[in-house]
This record gives structure tokens, sequence and C-alpha cells, in this order.
């Protein structure tokens, strides 16, 4: 049975790396190789994690992103605050968390792709009304673009975790800042600013299965802000920890 699974989820793959570039158009019930994204209940409480956005000449913009778990655990409370984004005609800005950090010359590019562990890819794009198909990462998508500036905005997001171990957690990885074209803005780490961050005991539910890691150091998504490639090997590790 494993093995059928393994071949429908490759033969799936492959199809849409042989596709041609999807247009903006949102297909409702797209999901991720792995499913659906599942629900993070058992987050610390307390726990927040910061990205405040550097202070540099090559960018005006400035603020910060804040996740801090929610009372009871599931999921994570979101407060966006931003401000100096750039002339209104290249947006309206999109913003992600990224799969990896930002290394210490500030690169924006060397964040990879948005935070993917069910392998859903960029395209076509989220639909806001149904986020448990989206990127975990793609705040944008499932919350809504940046359209003003300044821009202050708060949710609940399900699907994220403070908890070190899943691969929902967020702490360890980077917000970024795009124009609607996906150009490269500015960027920032989330840093642990409250609450005790070695905690382990988020669990997902709801989904079509948990996908988890055990090393605090998010592995590099072989992926880009405009790539749908995906690894084999992602993949098989992806589907081993779906089916344990």
């Amino acid at each position: 049975m494993y093995s059928d699974i393994l071949a429908t989820v490759l033969t799936g793959l492959a199809v849409v790396n042989a596709a041609p570039p999807l247009t903006g158009t949102i297909v409702p019930g797209t999901t991720g190789a792995l499913g659906n994204a599942a629900i993070v209940e058992g987050n610390p409480v307390g726990v927040t994690y910061t990205a405040t956005l550097p202070n540099i000449t090559a960018s005006n913009i400035r603020g910060f992103v804040a996740g801090t778990s929610n009372a009871n655990g599931t999921g994570v409370f979101f407060n966006i605050n931003l401000s100096g984004l750039p002339d209104a005609s290249l947006g309206p800005f999109l913003y992600h968390i990224h799969d990896q950090p930002v290394p210490a010359n500030g690169n924006c590019t060397a964040t990879l792709a948005h935070q993917d562990p069910y392998i859903r890819g960029e395209k076509p794009p989220c639909d806001p009304t149904q986020p448990e198909t989206c990127q975990t990462g793609d705040l944008a998508g499932k919350h809504g673009n940046i359209t003003t500036s300044p821009f202050q905005t708060a949710y609940l997001d399900l699907y994220l975790s403070t908890a070190q171990g899943p691969a929902s957690f967020f702490g360890n990885r980077s917000i970024v800042i795009h124009t609607s074209n996906t150009t490269r803005l500015t960027c920032a780490n989330f840093t642990l600013t409250s609450g005790n961050g070695t905690s382990s005991n988020g669990i997902s539910s709801g989904g079509n299965g948990t996908v988890t890691g055990s090393n605090p150091v998010p592995s590099p998504f072989t992926g880009s802000a405009a790539a749908t490639l995906i690894s084999t090997g992602a993949v098989i590790a992806g589907v081993a920890a779906l089916l344990a």
C-alpha cells in the first residue's frame, strides 16, 4: 500500500514540474503533495518569536512580524506592524515565512523558498478560504497582502508552531517582504523574544498527516521564490514521515 501511495505522489509531482508556468488564478482544492496542513495543537504557552526588519540604507521598510502561541496552545497569533513601503505601484506587497534564515551578509535570496512542509508549491495561488491547502509560510496568501503603508494587522494562524521539532515551527526561519512581482525588498530572522523556546510538545492534527523533524536548524529546500521543482529525496522523506 505504501509503495502505491509513494508512486501516486511522485507521479503527481512529475506532472506539476512538467507543466508550463501557471497564471494567477486560484484553483480551489489545490493542496500539498502530502495533503492539507494539519492544525497545530500543544504549542508552549507564552512563547513569542519576532522578526524585526533591519535598519539598512537599501530599504526604507521598518517594523516587525511577531508570532505568539495561542493561550490554548492551538495555533499562533501574529501581529504585523510595518511602515516605509515603496510606492503603491509596486504592490500589493507580499510577505512570507521563508524556509531558511537570513545569513550574516543580509542576503534575502539565501532564505530560499517559502516554508512548505506539505510540498504545496506557490502556484496556483493560495485560496484564503481554504488556508489548510496553502503553504504554511504563505502568510499573505492566507491572511491578505500588504495594501497600505503604514500597515498593521493581527490574526490567528492554526498551521504554524512555536515548538521546536515539527516542520511547522517557524522560530528558526525568516520573514521576507516582496513586491507584487516577488522581488525581495527586505528580510529578517525570527528570534525568541518571550517564553521558553526549547519545548517540543507541538502536536499536529486535523490534516492528512503530521510532518515532523528533529533538527532545530531547518534543512535547505532546493526551490526558490518562483520555482516549483521538488527533490525526490525530500518527497520520499516527507512521505515516510506521513506514513510513520
